[in-house]
């Protein structure tokens, strides 16, 4: 459907029902599948043949959402995963090894700074966290000959920096390294990173995509533009003899579908963190009106925004809608319609004034969540945050009395009614 607009992607890509079939995507809750012979079965599992024969390698549900946000992010191949994390995680594990070095962006999601720091370093990978506003330069300059991959989320979370898209993807092309970048909170809707030289994009799904806070997941796109083969002693994983599948070489026989086809044959049949047909159904749901609620997201977001920017008991606003925000400019070249609905914000008097007002909101609720219908609001370094220093916090962008606000798409009067009864009482 690449013909298509994105607003009719959201709606109708992913499940082509043919005569006779469910016109709405069909829940395949089904651990298995049917064949005739032994032959046809052996076919699939030596990747002579597609189809499907474990739910926990490919399900047709899950296929046809994959493939609706391929098309949204206009990739070649997509898999979904069973949490942001785990897509996090397979996008890097897919291409780097014991001693294997990796970059990433210090202002991440603090989980994935707790994976990229910790997690992965138990399996040999290590990684080096720069600053994502520092220069072309200073980021070359954390380069070593065994990295393998620059990684960075577009809109940073909590800390809400705007990723330079063409500044880490030309460092990373420079050095002959793929760029992956963390998508999730402005969505193919208000970014497409592929256009400005990311190469693969991961999502939390659980965020705006599903909306409703109903299910976790995640989901791995690749834009097929990555040559592996022109750095084929760099990703012998995908360049050279597999021994678990009868030595296929995934280059050679996927061309450009072989990081997502390695990916699921290889990954996620040893690790298995899929998504349930059943949640991959709910995601759908979602997709189809998520270009109606990321705008709405956006339009209350500059509201309160603007609302709490002028509030005297407030110390600082971080949203890049506001004109004089740091990342404006990057802001408006990279997602003219708006960044999401995620605000940071910190009150005079510090972190135990900003967690004293928390406790006096109403209807907007304190949840480990963000990007869903309902505002909701989150104390990162008490929370989200709390395994980390204060010197990683702040590295990270996350200040002690930093105030996570996920506006949701309720009507933007009563958002701002509850913060301002809150910040009456303080």
């Amino acid at each position: 459907m690449s013909e298509y607009q994105i607003e009719t992607k959201c709606v109708q890509s992913g499940w082509q029902p043919k005569k006779g079939e469910p016109r709405v995507l069909p829940i395949y809750q089904s651990t298995t599948f049917k064949y005739e012979t032994s032959d046809q079965m052996g076919r699939l599992f030596d990747l002579e043949d597609s189809g499907y024969f474990y739910t926990r390698l490919q399900n047709p549900t899950n296929d046809a959402v994959a493939q609706k946000i391929c098309e949204l992010e206009g990739g070649v191949a997509a898999m979904l995963t069973s949490s942001g994390q785990a897509a996090n995680y397979y996008a890097v594990f897919n291409i780097c090894e014991a001693g294997d070095h990796m970059i990433c962006s210090s202002a991440v999601y603090g989980g994935t700074f707790n994976l990229f720091s910790a997690t992965v370093k138990k399996q040999g990978i290590t990684c080096t966290f720069v600053d994502p506003d520092a220069s072309a330069e200073e980021i070359a300059a954390a380069f070593r000959p065994n990295t393998k991959v620059l990684f960075a989320e577009t809109v940073a979370n909590p800390a809400l920096v705007v990723l330079d898209i063409e500044k880490f993807a030309k460092v990373a092309h420079e050095h002959g390294v793929p760029l992956i970048v963390d998508n999730t909170f402005p969505t193919p809707i208000n970014c497409r990173p592929f256009e400005w030289g990311a190469d693969i994009v991961t999502h939390s799904t659980t965020k705006y995509m599903d909306g409703h806070a109903t299910c976790v997941g995640g989901c791995i796109v690749d834009s097929g533009n990555f040559d592996w083969e022109k750095y084929a002693d760099k990703y012998p994983g995908l360049t050279q003899p597999d021994p678990t599948y009868h030595g296929i070489v995934y280059t050679q026989k996927f061309g450009k579908g072989a990081y997502i086809t390695k990916a699921t044959a290889q990954i996620m049949r040893d690790l298995g963190s899929i998504q349930s047909p059943q949640n991959a159904f709910l995601l759908n749901v979602g997709l189809e009106t998520l270009h109606l609620r990321v705008a709405r997201h956006c339009e209350n977001a500059a509201k309160v925004a603007e609302f709490l920017n002028s509030h005297e008991k407030v110390a600082w606003v971080n949203y890049a809608g506001l004109k004089e925000n740091k990342y404006h400019a990057l802001a408006e070249k990279y997602m003219p319609n708006g960044t999401c609905g995620v605000i940071s914000f910190g009150l005079k008097g510090g972190r135990e004034v900003s967690v004293g007002f928390m406790d006096k909101l109403k209807m907007i609720a304190i949840v480990t969540h963000v990007a869903d219908a309902r505002t909701c609001v989150l104390h990162p370094a008490s929370h989200t945050h709390r395994q980390m220093t204060d010197e990683q916090l702040m590295e990270a962008g996350v200040a002690p009395d930093l105030i996570r606000l996920s506006v949701g798409i309720e009507n933007a009067e009563d958002i701002i009614a509850d913060l301002a009864q809150a910040l009456d009482t303080i």
